[in-house]
């Protein structure tokens, strides 16, 4: 007993990086916000690591995309897998369509009549959403005939959106300014999706393969000296780069599961959903090393997002080494 380390009361500062710091030795979720900013340093500053964040939840709708492109700017995150409902409302705002300020509790009978669409109290209009629809169709038939990984698919998405605005910000253009990929590897499940059912309709040749990019992303773990994960909720990106590891051991060549692990989700494991899957269960399946560092904050990430990012920012981390993704 003597061996336990004392709760240490946290104490009120004005710096975010030091008020974090002194979290990690409290209780609770608090805790785990703070060890997060820890483990996350830790992946910074490993020169061997190649980070990957996979982004679920309306995240860009709630006005998360400065902290995102902050993670991207700094390259604390090299690889992003996501919705493609998050890159579609990035796309939005590149285009300089906005998201609103709504209600959650609101009549949504009414809000059909009028054309707008509830993303819980924030408010979007359908005809804009429309508009955005058909000029990603419109996309598809300048690159047709097209076959290739959503990572490839996006990364041209990405350079066309910065020739029709310029003056436009996004995190998907940002991605391609510092040569982050991306992979959205349900993209049928999207806005993106209908702009390319749009466009198949009209005869346009589009293959977005997404048997190439469980093998891209997997190459990239197979390669890497080590990894490291940072999860915004749950859902298909997490299993995605998750399963990069069972993909490389099948390869014969064992990785030994994801070193470093994050995890910000409002989902409870006993459900059984892999949203709240722990990283416990995780290690059964090979997908996270038994010795590595990893941590799960049961907390929204509209919450968190922007507490650790600025943190990590007030800890003037910096990365030493880059990996060079092919």
């Amino acid at each position: 007993m003597n061996k336990m380390k004392p709760v240490n009361p946290v104490r009120p500062v004005n710096d975010v990086s030091m008020l974090l710091l002194g979290m990690k030795d409290t209780g609770f979720q608090g805790r785990k916000l703070g060890e997060s900013v820890e483990v996350w340093s830790r992946m910074i500053e490993d020169p061997k690591c190649t980070i990957f964040l996979g982004l679920s939840g309306a995240m860009v709708p709630a006005g998360m995309k400065e902290c995102l492109i902050e993670l991207v700017e700094r390259r604390y995150v090299d690889v992003i897998v996501s919705t493609g409902a998050n890159i579609f409302h990035d796309i939005c705002e590149h285009l300089g369509i906005s998201h609103y300020q709504g209600y959650h509790h609101v009549n949504d009978a009414e809000l059909y009549e009028k054309g707008i669409d509830r993303i819980y109290d924030v408010f979007a209009y359908e005809e804009d959403f429309r508009d955005v629809d058909s000029r990603i169709a419109s996309f598809a038939e300048e690159i047709s005939p097209f076959k290739g990984s959503s990572r490839a698919f996006i990364g041209e998405l990405g350079k066309w959106l910065k020739t029709v605005n310029p003056d436009g910000r996004s995190l998907l253009s940002v991605c391609v300014d510092c040569d982050v990929p991306v992979f959205v590897p349900a993209i049928a499940d999207s806005s993106i999706g209908i702009g390319l059912v749009m466009a198949r309709r009209k005869g346009v040749s589009v293959d977005v393969d997404q048997i190439a990019d469980v093998d891209e992303i997997s190459g990239f773990v197979e390669t890497a000296g080590t990894t490291g994960v940072v999860y915004i909720g749950g859902g298909v990106p997490k299993n995605f780069i998750q399963q990069t590891q069972v993909v490389a051991s099948i390869h014969n060549n064992e990785k030994g599961g994801h070193e470093y692990a994050i995890q910000y989700t409002t989902d409870a494991p006993h459900w059984g959903g892999l949203s709240g899957c722990t990283f416990d269960e995780a290690i059964s399946w090979g997908k996270e090393s038994p010795s590595g560092q990893n941590v799960q904050c049961f907390c929204d990430a509209t919450i968190a997002l922007p507490i650790v990012t600025s943190a990590l920012i007030g800890l003037k981390k910096v990365r030493s080494n880059i990996p060079v993704l092919k």
